[in-house]
């Protein structure tokens, strides 16, 4: 196993709302090879995220060689992939895969500013794996799971800063000050986008049973 395996960041399991309001992006330390990580706005960082979607349109958008585009959706909105002769698997998997297709990706953030100052949020892939329907419910139902301790954790920090006198042992949580002081969007929007993709898989499981 190479050192770049050995300290290869944990993908975090983000659905694609709060994805795409992930807009700030930091190192930790001034070194060049300090790993690039974009700020969660439930109050957390990601070097690397992993999601399950229906990958629902693929584009050679290159011009001088192949620059792949894909977009997946997941019950919350849509991530938008680009692979190029960088990432020769992914891109492979793009240009070979016949949309839809239930797509597993694992890959880094990426933040790009538009001439309108807009960012925009895309994700450079390190792997797009074709998956079954049963593969992606339980990533919708993990995701959920770790999106609401997210929201728990930015909660708790949250009521010992309104209320320190209270006597409250909630842990320092420097990304939920960076998030609250980076993003307008109150955390409990991501609770409604998780019930959102619950009440969804619900919808699809009570149809299949009824058919």
């Amino acid at each position: 196993m190479s050192q770049a395996e050995l300290t290869r960041e944990v993908a975090r399991r983000v659905f694609a709302s709060e994805f795409n309001d992930s807009t700030y992006s930091f190192k930790e330390s001034d070194d060049e090879r300090a790993p690039n990580y974009a700020l969660m706005p439930t109050g957390d960082r990601a070097n690397r995220v992993f999601f399950v979607g229906t990958l629902t349109e693929t584009e050679d958008v290159g011009e001088d060689s192949e620059y792949w585009r894909g977009r997946v959706v997941d019950p919350t909105g849509t991530f938008f992939v680009y692979a190029g002769q960088y990432q020769p698997e992914a891109a492979a998997a793009l240009r070979d895969t016949e949309p839809p297709a239930y797509v597993s990706v694992v890959g880094k953030p990426r933040t790009y500013e538009t001439e309108d100052g807009t960012v925009n949020v895309s994700v450079r892939p390190e792997s797009i794996s074709v998956v079954d329907e049963a593969t992606r419910d339980r990533w919708v139902v993990e995701t959920a799971e770790r999106t609401l301790e997210r929201i728990e954790a930015f909660q708790e920090w949250e009521a010992e800063q309104e209320a320190p006198e209270s006597g409250s042992t909630a842990p320092t949580n420097e990304y939920a000050q960076m998030s609250r002081e980076r993003y307008d969007s109150p955390v409990e929007n991501y609770r409604r986008d998780v019930i959102q993709a619950l009440e969804q898989l619900e919808e699809v499981d009570d149809a299949e049973a009824t058919a």
